[in-house]
């Protein structure tokens, strides 16, 4: 295999909305990636041996460094390819709060408008899992207040694409202007989510004609250049190098951590996933890394975003 050392490796499968969300990134960027299929539902062997334990969908690698989440994958990217920016605007600040709504109680509306819809159609397998991340430990009575209250989601839906409806009213190509950002990944990702898996997101969606072309815009963005790779490759890439030198901890620490410390890291919502435990290597306020050691692969780093997940001490 050929030098890895920088090559960019996601861990998705097709289907997933917010993989979606880093693959439209990677072609906002304009960059050269591998793809690596996971699973739909656990087992994920792969994958958790890389990041001691997560298993949502997206991750990226690069080298022996794994990143969790899709927030700390656009934090990644924009760090290492700074051109085009994912914030061409001065409202940086405004776009990361905007994005834990996004991320939030907006793409929670879009799994229960999607979920809720398919009733007893789900797979039961699916349904339990996704059930269990998304809806907590009584996700079965969830999925049946979803089903019962689809009336009232879609009005809590078609509230916020009216609003973006309005905002692209002034001729502006992208949310924030002319350029493309990281918040309309941030968007796009969710119409993807109902276009695709509502049985009735084309009819609802025809109603916003300013979003539906700005949707056209950003599916012609592309998902830049990827090669497929399989999992077994990526472990081999992760065993081949060692994770960047990473050392301190921010001034104005709200919890005390140290480097050195063991810590446990997990997604501040109970959705049954199994913490990942690591030495702490790295914290501010955007995020925290471990160092952990993996059988037959060494040295990994596991970065997170700390906002929207919980660290506590080991």
């Amino acid at each position: 295999m050929s030098d890895m050392s920088s090559a960019i490796i996601l861990h998705n499968y097709p289907q997933s909305p917010v993989a979606e969300k880093a693959r439209v990134a990677f072609g906002i960027k304009g960059v050269e990636w591998y793809d690596v299929e996971i699973p739909r539902i656990p087992p994920k062997e792969n994958l958790v041996k890389l990041t001691g334990g997560y298993r949502r969908t997206p991750v990226i690698q690069i080298g022996a460094d794994i990143y969790c989440d899709s927030a700390c994958i656009i934090m990644e990217l924009e760090k290492r390819y700074p051109s085009p920016s994912f914030f061409p605007t001065a409202d940086k600040g405004m776009l990361w709060c905007l994005s834990r709504y996004t991320d939030g109680a907006f793409f929670d509306l879009a799994v229960k408008l999607v979920l809720g819809s398919a009733g007893d159609n789900l797979p039961p397998d699916f349904a339990a899992d996704r059930g269990r991340l998304y809806l907590g430990p009584d996700w079965a009575e969830g999925l049946k207040a979803a089903n019962a209250e689809l009336p009232h989601i879609v009005s809590q839906m078609r509230a916020p694409l009216s609003w973006l409806e309005e905002m692209l009213s002034d001729g502006r190509q992208f949310m924030t202007g002319d350029s493309v950002a990281a918040f309309d990944a941030q968007i796009y990702y969710v119409i993807w989510f109902i276009r695709g898996r509502w049985e009735r997101g084309p009819e609802f969606l025809s109603e916003f004609s300013k979003l539906e072309a700005w949707e056209k815009r950003m599916n012609l963005i592309g998902h830049g250049q990827s090669h497929a790779l399989s999992g077994e490759q990526a472990l081999e890439v992760a065993a081949a190098y060692e994770p960047l030198a990473l050392d301190g901890v921010a001034g104005n620490e709200p919890q005390g951590l140290e480097v050195g410390m063991p810590i446990v890291i997990s997604p501040d919502v109970d959705g049954g996933e199994q913490p990942v435990a690591g030495t702490l290597v790295s914290a501010d306020a955007h995020r925290v890394a471990i160092h952990r050691e993996e059988d037959g692969l060494g040295n990994i780093n596991v970065h997170f975003p700390r906002a929207g997940y919980k660290i506590q001490l080991a």
